[in-house]
């Protein structure tokens, strides 16, 4: 039998789930697309088969790839990098999953319960169940081999509490990160960090972790070790939630000084002056689209990790992707959030006396220019070749016909709310499956019409492809941005409802 306050605890617990399950099936997001659901439902399967094959198949691989030592201890020899990309895509691609607290917070309900029940919940996210798909497996195929499963379960207990770990470590270094300007900074000092002592020999990490969990397998005790460090992480991440437990905490704000800028040079566009400038000060005022603005430079120098090497100067099909992400750096990462930058005031800017066409118009001159300026800027990669600087310019001209052009008109199915005070670059918030899915018209077609024709044609074939649908794209725009307007004001009410919830 339970007692009265496990019986409490039970009933709040079953009550927050279903607030979870309607949120969820109820929100502008699940209903404007179940194709799309399908098609992640689609990718998580996809994601799950390959795990098992890497699971049931590792086996064979280290015994034909390290035919003399002892798969198991090779196995473990490879667990630190494993960690390290994990913790990497984690930073990136997972976030705390925070229900809408404030509500709750007006009841009598202990701040002790709802905490709980967020890190609870984020101990069941997909990216904890994905790797058990090839721990559980693996630990199967080597007992199956011969190992003892008084060696093996210990392991596979332990390879479950350091995902658990991860996972905990991963909110850990968002929460620090969550104030920086560049909020990667700390994930990439951190990693970069391990990395480094384990290359330079300073504190071996790959050893360290390998043979760590061998002495746990060979002596189960140890394994207080891993479960002392996870209750840790969950202590650590339980206090950082609860000190931001509060109604008023979304209310504090930092006091600085408005620097203004002289914006008179947009008058020269006439009627979508007053827009570009909106829009500029919305870059240059929040530390997302600050930061975003800031990164630029990766995508300038971008080329700089592969044109250096001889073996990428050979692969002439890596010049169309190269030059179609240095060249729309910004349009990608500007583009593929309109119109949910202005999700805070959109009702109240629909509900203003303007031109659809104009607020459209005015998103694609800016990221026209920013087109321009990067492919200027990027002139000097004519160093590594005539070719390159050719490919990088017929790259710009399709960002400019073709895929500004894609990535306004996928902007018409946004429908997730971005808050940009939150946090900085890389914040995935406001990421839907329209952000995914849009990268294959942006990024592969591209790609692989530049390759194809230029494996069965030739490179200048390859490159006036390129050339001749920017081009027509270019000569097309009146009528293209008059069906994507028409888009936009047929989903109008669908984005207000949407912006209007807390996604």
């Amino acid at each position: 039998m339970f007692t009265n306050n496990q019986t409490k605890l039970i009933t709040m617990i079953k009550h927050f789930i279903s607030l979870e399950w309607k949120q969820y099936f109820r929100s502008s997001y699940w209903q404007k697309s179940i194709a799309l659901n399908i098609l992640l439902v689609f990718f998580a399967l996809y994601f799950v088969v390959m795990f098992l094959g890497l699971g049931f198949g590792l086996l064979f691989i280290i015994k034909k790839t390290f035919p003399e030592q002892d798969a198991f201890v090779v196995a473990n020899g490879f667990l630190f990098y494993w960690i390290v990309v994990d913790l990497a895509l984690r930073f990136f691609l997972q976030k705390l999953p925070v229900m809408s607290v404030k509500p709750l917070l007006t009841l009598p309900i202990k701040r002790f319960t709802v905490v709980n029940y967020v890190l609870g919940k984020s101990a069941l996210s997909f990216f904890n169940f994905l790797p058990l798909f090839a721990i559980i497996p693996f630990s199967i195929m080597l007992m199956g081999d011969g190992y003892e499963a008084s060696l093996i379960l210990p392991w596979m207990f332990t390879m479950i509490i350091i995902v658990l770990i991860i996972n905990f470590l991963n909110f850990i270094i968002e929460a620090f990160s969550a104030e920086k300007e560049l909020s990667f900074l700390p994930m990439i000092v951190f990693v970069g960090a391990l990395v480094a002592l384990d290359y330079f020999e300073v504190l071996p990490m790959t050893s360290l972790i390998g043979d760590g969990l061998i002495n746990i397998a060979n002596n189960p005790i140890f394994i207080l070790i891993p479960i002392t460090i996870l209750l840790l992480c969950y202590g650590y991440n339980y206090k950082i939630l609860k000190a931001k437990l509060f109604l008023d905490s979304s209310l504090k704000s930092k006091v600085t000084e408005v620097k203004s800028a002289d914006l008179s040079w947009t008058n020269r566009f006439g009627d979508i002056a007053p827009f570009m400038k909106l829009d500029l000060k919305l870059i240059w005022r929040n530390k997302r689209t600050k930061s975003m603005a800031m990164l630029l430079v990766i995508g300038l120098l971008y080329g700089l990790f592969f044109y250096p090497q001889p073996m990428y100067r050979d692969m002439e099909f890596m010049f169309a992707f190269i030059g179609v992400f240095s060249t729309g750096f910004f349009l990608i990462n500007f583009g593929q959030f309109i119109p949910a930058w202005d999700s805070g005031y959109y009702k109240m800017l629909m509900s203003q006396n303007i031109k659809y066409e104009q607020y459209l118009r005015s998103k694609f001159i800016l990221m026209i220019m920013s087109v321009v300026i990067l492919f200027i800027l990027g002139i000097p990669y004519v160093y590594f070749g005539w070719k390159i600087l050719i490919a990088h310019f017929a790259a710009a001209i399709y960002n400019v016909g073709v895929n500004s052009h894609v990535i306004l008109y996928g902007g018409s199915f946004n429908r997730k709310k971005i808050d940009l005070d939150k946090k900085a670059a890389f914040n995935y918030q406001g990421t839907g499956a329209v952000q995914w899915l849009i990268g294959i018209p942006l990024m592969i077609i591209p790609m692989a019409l530049f390759g194809v024709t230029n494996w069965l044609v030739g490179f200048e074939a390859a490159i006036a492809i390129l050339l001749i649908l920017g081009i027509t794209g270019i000569v097309l725009h009146k009528k293209l941005i008059k069906l994507i307007t028409q888009k936009y004001l047929d989903s109008k009410y669908k984005m207000i409802d949407a912006f209007s919830q807390d996604n």
